[in-house]
């Protein structure tokens, strides 16, 4: 009788195995050494250790980039309300009017200006001080009369005519030329000393107005070392409204209201 061999199908078996673990490790090697590409590759490009071990945020590739002109500073708008401009060179329109608010003293300011006004008198006074409004807003007839009155006084000292309104001029506007005719301008002393000379500098009133009036829209209008830009000589009780934006540029800057204006030009 013919002897029928078995087929060895345990060997047959070990050996697919073999064959199946060995190209099973050979993908994991392959994967991990892909997945090794690509962790360094984004590192590389966009982490870096900085000298403590950190990561630090590297820094971007340049990038080409449109031109463009640089804004610098504010807008100004000249024709604001509130940048209206009366000196020596530059006259109010025949046409000028104002809205104007009663304060309870019996002075007035530009209606649109009182708020402020009022916000910086009550900061003041919570400080402890006593700011007093001792002159305001001027018709254009008020205006005459004082600039007459000095010129006149001038006169009577032995100057010339035209000698006595030039040096009137130094001290009292030509009328339509002064900021007190805008309804922006307020004369502020200390209710302690009211006098209207350099010695108001000194106050408390004015040293807190010098520091912080333009926290509320107000300037200091003509300080002591730009009377050859405004014309009129120090006055460190007279202020001006020109609105919060304008008044922290003119204060950063150590400007005067003419020279914030040539800014726009």
């Amino acid at each position: 009788m013919q002897k029928v061999h078995k087929k060895n199908h345990n060997g047959n078996n070990q050996n697919k195995m073999m064959i199946s673990i060995i190209l099973l490790c050979a993908c994991i090697t392959l994967i991990c050494y892909i997945t090794t590409l690509d962790f360094d590759s984004y590192t590389d490009n966009n982490d870096s250790l900085n000298n403590n071990g950190e990561i630090a945020t590297a820094t971007p590739q340049t990038s080409v980039t449109p031109t463009i002109e640089p804004t610098i500073g504010p807008t100004i708008n000249t024709d604001a309300w509130n940048l209206i401009i009366a000196n020596p060179w530059n006259k109010l329109p025949d046409d000028f009017s104002v809205e104007l608010t009663k304060l309870s003293n019996g002075h007035y300011i530009d209606e649109r200006a009182y708020e402020d006004l009022q916000n910086m008198f009550d900061d003041a006074r919570a400080e402890g001080l006593s700011p007093f409004i001792c002159s305001s807003f001027r018709s254009n007839e008020k205006q005459e009369k004082l600039y007459n009155n000095l010129v006149n006084k001038y006169i009577k000292q032995g100057d010339s005519e035209e000698a006595a309104k030039t040096r009137a001029a130094t001290l009292i506007a030509v009328p339509k030329t002064s900021e007190h005719q805008t309804g922006l301008t307020l004369d502020i002393v200390a209710k302690s000393y009211q006098q209207l000379n350099t010695e108001q500098e000194n106050t408390d009133e004015q040293k807190w107005l010098k520091e912080n009036s333009y926290k509320y829209g107000f300037i200091l209008r003509y300080p002591s070392d730009k009377s050859d830009i405004t014309g009129i000589v120090y006055e460190p009780w007279h202020y001006r409204y020109v609105g919060i934006e304008a008044a922290k540029v003119i204060n950063d800057e150590l400007l005067c209201l003419e020279e914030y204006l040539d800014k726009a030009n």
